[in-house]
């Protein structure tokens, strides 16, 4: 009923603290303007952890989306108050918070669990680029 309330509440979250990684990350890349050319070309080799986090991001809202179309479909989200049909009487509530609490929740942490293993992948490849560069300017030198 209202098992998409959980990803998009962590998708919120997740936005903002990604608004904010990145405008640190900014200020950050600001200051390191003013040093040296070799701290930028390491950091144009790693990949910021705010892009990583908006992966997430497009992630849960997307999931979010699809799943609130899907209770739409099916009448459960209805466009006047109050908005979840499992909301209109006690009996209903404490399933629609039920499902919120293993459906919800569940989704929410799959997509999270996927989301660490794309980090995991990206880190692999990452390490394996830098490697190859690393081999071919010493062949080069």
């Amino acid at each position: 009923m209202a098992c998409f309330a959980v990803p998009a509440a962590e998708a919120v979250i997740t936005t903002v603290a990604e608004l904010v990684l990145r405008s640190r990350e900014k200020k950050n890349a600001q200051k390191e303007e003013k040093t040296e050319g070799a701290a930028l070309t390491l950091r144009a080799e790693k990949t910021p952890f705010s892009r990583k986090l908006g992966w997430l991001n497009r992630l849960l809202w997307g999931g979010s989306f699809l799943l609130l179309f899907e209770h739409i479909w099916h009448g459960e989200v209805i466009p006047f108050f109050p908005f979840l049909t499992g909301a209109a009487n006690p009996a209903d509530a404490a399933e629609m918070l039920h499902e919120m609490a293993t459906s919800g929740v569940a989704m929410a942490a799959l997509v999270t669990l996927f989301w660490l293993a794309m980090l995991g992948v990206s880190t692999l490849a990452g390490r394996r680029n830098a490697a190859a560069r690393r081999a071919v300017k010493e062949k080069q030198e």
